[in-house]
């Protein structure tokens, strides 16, 4: 089956689950939050994202070879799938097929090379 959508997002998405701090809200009661880091590769993303109208509703696979900035971060594309969320798909429980591959260091331009299709 073609693809539903093909796309490159340039920037290094970092770990979802490193990427929270611990805030306290107004009343104190302790939060914890999307990092900086997190929250602008959310921005960046939404920037060049490739958005379906309206979104599918179909259950799809997914294929993502992730290029690092270096080779100390985990291959982690929970923060991705979170990103295509409202804009390719409905929800992320959509998601039943995944090839994620590590696609080496690129210094110069770390990225996640997407495709999604429906299964």
């Amino acid at each position: 089956m073609s693809n539903i959508v093909s796309m490159v997002i340039h920037g290094e998405p970092c770990s979802k689950a490193n990427s929270r701090r611990l805030v306290k809200s107004k009343t104190g009661r302790p939060l914890f939050i999307k990092s900086q880091k997190a929250l602008d590769y959310v921005k960046s993303f939404a920037k060049q994202c490739k958005a379906i109208d309206p979104p599918v509703e179909k259950d799809v696979a997914v294929r993502i070879v992730i290029f690092y900035a270096s080779r100390r971060p985990d291959l982690d594309e929970s923060l991705i799938l979170d990103c295509m969320q409202g804009p390719i798909y409905k929800n992320d429980r959509q998601v039943k097929e995944k090839h994620i591959i590590w696609g080496g260091v690129d210094k110069e331009d770390p990225r996640a090379e997407i495709s999604v299709r429906y299964l």
